[in-house]
This record gives structure tokens, C-alpha cells and sequence, in this order.
């Protein structure tokens, strides 16, 4: 993507409160783009957060609001400067053009074909095509290879950035194969050094093994009915051993399963992930994850991480014999990169 000029087409995925500036800006400075989300920052939590990120690194980097909920800091987000803004679970409308009279670039992230003409039409920057297989709240029932796709063939030269179930270089391969501009990983990144999530919860995702994801409407908190993808746990084989029982009749409900000393509990079907200043019963909490969980075997740092997964697709490019760079360069949606090493 002309506008940014990232020297890997990798995207770290806004992963909640499991991201901190010091995750994304690792990924900013390793030649990739971080990301924060500030849905749920006060306007003043925002500033610091986007100053923190300028102080961190000259990369770009984006930050994120969920369009289920008000986006309240954005004005505060855009003023301390976020280069970038993208959108989920909803259409910007006239949030659009704010972002761009900040000089800021806008992202949308869609889950079906209409989703992406919608976004076409805000004048989007670059579309994010989510697939079913992505971990975290999932707002598409489309397997990412369909969707992608149909949104490539519409995207003209809007870049598009793939998302969903991906973890490796072989997965990068297949996707700028397919037409994509780049990839966004979030479980990937949430195994890593800099994560915030509970070391319990790394483990898990060390652990996992494929088809250890579930995609379902266990977890819920102060979002219900929306869909999410996560690792099968105890909380969740008795939520559906008792037959999927709908709020105020499932097993444990109300119950404490992890708490910090500044008091932040979290409470048995509750969506918040565990971070690593929690202590109880971690593993009964909820632990997102896509379907690419079972590529991950390893708790590297976040730029250990890139230079990895460019390497590995770079030795599929050069086993294919075929100028894969080359060829995604005459694409005129497609993200630039320089980087050939």
C-alpha cells in the first residue's frame, strides 16, 4: 500500500487489552504496523496511549474502534495524532471523513461481500477482510479464501488486507497468492513476549493443537450475542453440557475466576481475555484464538516474530520459481514494501 510504507506486509491485529504500546510499537519498529484499540479508553487514556506510541516509534501504526460501541476517545485519538483509524463490527458513515479531515488514513474491516462494497463507498483506504477462522469477536461467517476472493475482485486499487486463522509465512504465501496486500495476525501476537496476557493463557495457545478453537456465543460480558472464537475450556464444555443455557441460568454464573490487586475481576462467561496481572483460575477464563493456534509453538518476541514469517514466505516464494513480489507490485491495491533481504 502506496500510502504506507511498511517493509512487511504483516498487520498486528488490535487484540484488546492483550495489546500495549510496547507490543505494537515492536511491531512498528520491526518494519511492520501495530496497532492499540481505544474503543473502551476514556479520552484522556487515548492521548497518552497514541503519545506513547509517537515516543515509541516513527512507524505507522493504527488504532481501532469497535462501531458496537460509541467511539468516544476518537476525536481525542485523531488530535494527539493517530496516523491511522480503522472501524469494526459496523460502518464509519461520517466517522470516515473525520479521520480523513485529521489527515489520518481510514481501514474498515468487513465480513461479507456487501460489507466490502459499503466500505468502497466511505472511500475506505485499505478493507480488512476478516474470515470466520479469526479468534477474538468474529463478525463474518465466511471462510477467509471465499471472502478474500470476492473482496479482491471488487477492491480496484484499495489494498486488502487479510485476516483470520493465519499465523505463519505459509499462511502470508497463500494470502498475497490470493490477492491480498498484507495479512493482520492477532492470536500470533498474543503469543508473544511483549503480550499482556496471562502466561497461563500463552501457554494454552502453546499448547493448543488444530481444531482446539471454537467459534460460539459462550462469552459475553457487556457484549452479548456476539460472536467470538476462543479455546475449548472447562467454562465452556459445562455451558454446553447444561445445553447452552441463555444469561442468568448458566453453570457458575456470577462466579470470580480471576482477579489483580487493583481490584479488576473477571467473572465466568465474562469476555475479557486474562492478562498477566491476574492470579485464579485462568484457564476458565475466556481465551481467544483462531484457528491458525495450532502453527503456534513458541512465545518469541514480536520482531523475532516478523523476520520469521517473512523468511518462511520468502523460501515458499523462491521454491515456487515464480516472481510472487513482482507480480503483487502490479497490483495496484497492494501495500509497498521494501524490503528484499
Amino acid at each position: 500500500m502506496t500510502l504506507l510504507n511498511l517493509k512487511y506486509p504483516i498487520l498486528q491485529a488490535p487484540v484488546g487489552s492483550v495489546a500495549t504500546p510496547e507490543l505494537a510499537a515492536n511491531v512498528c519498529n520491526a518494519g511492520a504496523m501495530g496497532s492499540l484499540a481505544l474503543t473502551w479508553e476514556k479520552p484522556q487514556a487515548a492521548v497518552r496511549l497514541v503519545a506513547q506510541m509517537r515516543a515509541l516509534t516513527t512507524g505507522p501504526f493504527f488504532v481501532n474502534y469497535v462501531l458496537a460501541f460509541p467511539p468516544k476517545s476518537l476525536d481525542a485519538a485523531l488530535e494527539a495524532g493517530a496516523p491511522v483509524v480503522t472501524f469494526s463490527w459496523g460502518q464509519p458513515g461520517k466517522l470516515a471523513d473525520r479521520v480523513r479531515c485529521s489527515d489520518a488514513r481510514v481501514g474498515i474491516q468487513v465480513g461479507n461481500l456487501d460489507g466490502a462494497k459499503q466500505a468502497l463507498d466511505s472511500q475506505a483506504d485499505f478493507i480488512i477482510c476478516q474470515g470466520v477462522e479469526a479468534g477474538g469477536h468474529v463478525q463474518s461467517t465466511t471462510a477467509l479464501s471465499t471472502l478474500l476472493a470476492q473482496v479482491v475482485e471488487i477492491s480496484g486499487s484499495v489494498p486488502v488486507v487479510a485476516a483470520g486463522g493465519l499465523a505463519n509465512g505459509a499462511d502470508l504465501h497463500r494470502a498475497l497468492q490470493q490477492g491480498a496486500a498484507a495479512i493482520m495476525l492477532g492470536t500470533r501476537f498474543v503469543a508473544t513476549a511483549e503480550s499482556r496476557a496471562h502466561p497461563v493463557y500463552k501457554q494454552a495457545l502453546v499448547d493448543s493443537k488444530p481444531g482446539d478453537s471454537v467459534y460460539t456465543l459462550c462469552y459475553d460480558g457487556s457484549w452479548p450475542y456476539a460472536a467470538h472464537r476462543v479455546l475449548r475450556n472447562a467454562t465452556l464444555n459445562d455451558w454446553e453440557s447444561a445445553g447452552c443455557p441463555q444469561v442468568g441460568h448458566r453453570p457458575g454464573e456470577g462466579e470470580t475466576v480471576a482477579s489483580d490487586n487493583d481490584g479488576y475481576v473477571l467473572r465466568r462467561y465474562d469476555d475479557d481475555p486474562p492478562l498477566s496481572s491476574m492470579e485464579g483460575e485462568i484457564l476458565d477464563c475466556c481465551l481467544y484464538a483462531g484457528t491458525g493456534c495450532g502453527d503456534i509453538d513458541d512465545l518469541p518476541d514480536a520482531a523475532e516474530l516478523i523476520s520469521r514469517i517473512w523468511n518462511e514466505y520468502r523460501a515458499l516464494s523462491n521454491a515456487d520459481a515464480k516472481p510472487t513480489i513482482a507480480r503483487s507490485h502490479q497490483h495496484p491495491g497492494h501495500m509497498k514494501w521494501g524490503n528484499d533481504e
